[in-house]
């Protein structure tokens, strides 16, 4: 970047003033200019110039500042200053008003600060320093590429160990800028594929046949943060075409699995119209954590533990019938091309022939219920070959090919 970049500095000034200043001054001293966005609710500071103030961040988020310092409810605080920020950020983005975004806080600053930056898109420079750094904030995080840094020490006033991070991440964040992120105008080469260990041989035929083709392929691992993470940037339109091969997500999110990718999952191709293949991969399987975490309603079920800290449940008829609706329903809103391909010999590696996993008679109750379901405009493809044999891959990236020519 060869003109100084803009950072967007977001927090409570009403109670942590004074950290924020020294935060802004280092950006000064990076040759950074800076933005700054007010999230706290119960009033602000005069220790450097305010650009959007909290009762914007309020009435954007949906409700008045002085209802909700009289409500005297934290978290309802927070959900409408998150709401609001979040918005703000964005119209800001659509405008050009900044190259990056950092925030910091405790509990309520670091809930705001990452619902912030959640509509900011993959390669804007994001960080957030944070007294809870280091536990898992995968659902506030999301699918968003935001550098956690711990503060250490809690984010309430200056001293001689929150200073030198503060300091750090201020260079970080002016030095990220200066990153040139992918182009976007190369999408038209760009396919995602979903993946799972027990469909990785498929995943590695079809990239191998589309890298000599000419195209980069994106592989997300269908744990739940993956299809998250596929879903959010084909919407920001980073895809030509889609593969998804391993929707077992779609189980997860039915049985309460480890591995949901939340109610959105299968939706975002068919929004934007980009050409897509679905196959139901490892949609034999619900993933849980250790045998012992499996709930208490599946202890009878059909386990198998892949790993230790991996527990696998075979899908049965009932599940089989409803995902099988799931999965066309959600198809049926599709706006682009869209075919779904049945690997009749087997849904995943375990699901093979002389496997734990193998069920031909449960896996025909989810093709029907696929076929029945799915929209006859929508082609639905049953080809008498296992997931991971060559030929299938080959069907997936034929079938693909096809679309993206139109």
């Amino acid at each position: 970047m060869t003109q100084k970049p803009t950072i967007l500095m977001l927090g409570c000034f009403d109670t942590k003033g004074e950290i924020f200043s020294f935060l802004r001054d280092c950006l000064l001293v990076h040759g950074a200019e800076v933005v700054t966005v007010n999230v706290g609710v119960m009033g602000s500071t005069t220790l450097f110039p305010i650009d959007v103030e909290a009762t914007k961040v309020s009435e954007t988020g949906g409700g008045k500042l002085e209802d909700i310092r009289s409500k005297n409810d934290r978290g309802y605080a927070m959900e409408i200053m998150g709401r609001g920020s979040a918005e703000i950020l964005a119209d800001l983005y659509k405008q050009k008003k900044f190259d990056a975004v950092i925030g910091m806080g405790g509990g309520s600053g670091t809930y705001v600060t990452l619902k912030s930056m959640q509509n900011l898109p993959l390669g804007l420079p994001k960080i957030c320093i944070s007294t809870l750094a280091s536990k898992d904030l995968s659902e506030q995080i999301g699918a968003k590429d935001i550098v956690m840094m711990p503060s250490v020490v809690d984010v309430a006033a200056l001293n001689s160990i929150i200073k030198p991070i503060i300091q750090q991440a201020a260079a970080a964040i002016v030095a990220m800028c200066g990153v040139e992120v992918f182009d976007k105008s190369t999408t038209s080469k760009r396919i995602a594929i979903s993946m799972f260990g027990n469909t990785s041989v498929c995943v590695d035929f079809c990239t191998e046949l589309l890298e000599a083709k000419g195209y980069e392929v994106m592989t997300f691992h269908a744990n739940g943060l993956g299809g998250k993470a596929m879903e959010s940037l084909v919407l920001e339109g980073c895809f030509a075409g889609v593969l998804d091969i391993t929707t077992t997500e779609l189980a997860d999110d039915l049985c309460a699995g480890v591995c949901s990718a939340g109610g959105q999952r299968l939706e975002a191709a068919g929004k934007l119209g980009i050409p897509q293949v679905v196959v139901p991969g490892c949609m034999d399987m619900v993933n849980f954590g250790t045998m012992e975490s499996v709930p208490d309603k599946y202890k009878n079920r059909q386990l198998y533990s892949w790993v230790p800290t991996v527990t696998l449940m075979r899908t049965n008829e009932e599940e089989n019938q409803i995902l099988g609706e799931i999965l066309a329903k959600k198809l049926n809103h599709a706006t682009g091309p869209t075919a779904v391909l049945f690997p009749e010999r087997g849904l995943s590696q375990i699901d093979s022939e002389g496997n734990v996993f193998y069920n031909p008679a449960v896996n025909q109750i989810l093709s029907d219920s696929i076929e029945k379901n799915l929209n006859s405009d929508i082609a639905f493809i049953n080809l008498p070959l296992h997931i991971n044999e060559k030929e299938f891959a080959e069907k997936a990236v034929e079938t693909l090919m096809e679309m993206m020519k139109y």
